[in-house]
């Protein structure tokens, strides 16, 4: 599942609302924090290199992470799959 979350961010499209004021709901609070500050805590919660920098750090997020991703609305369940299967050579 933390292959999953790459495609979280490679596709562009959602990763815009990360960057967005009063958008980080408390799963992603809770669940991303940890990742937040190993790949990306040089970046600010409003920054547009927060977004780059996550897309970049995708494969190694959390899979806790990842699913707070898909719930709060950020990626579909349908692109972590297909990144997922991309990862996976399929």
């Amino acid at each position: 599942m933390a292959l999953a979350l790459m495609l979280c961010f490679a596709c562009g499209g959602s990763s815009a609302a990360w960057a967005q004021a009063g958008t980080i709901s408390k799963d992603m609070q809770t669940y991303c924090v940890n990742d937040y500050k190993k790949f990306c805590g040089q970046w600010g919660l409003d920054s547009s290199g927060l977004n780059l920098c996550m897309r970049k750090a995708g494969p190694g997020l959390s899979p806790a992470c990842v699913q707070a991703l898909v719930k709060a609305g950020k990626v579909s369940q349908a692109e972590v799959d297909k990144i997922k299967a991309q990862a996976q050579g399929r």
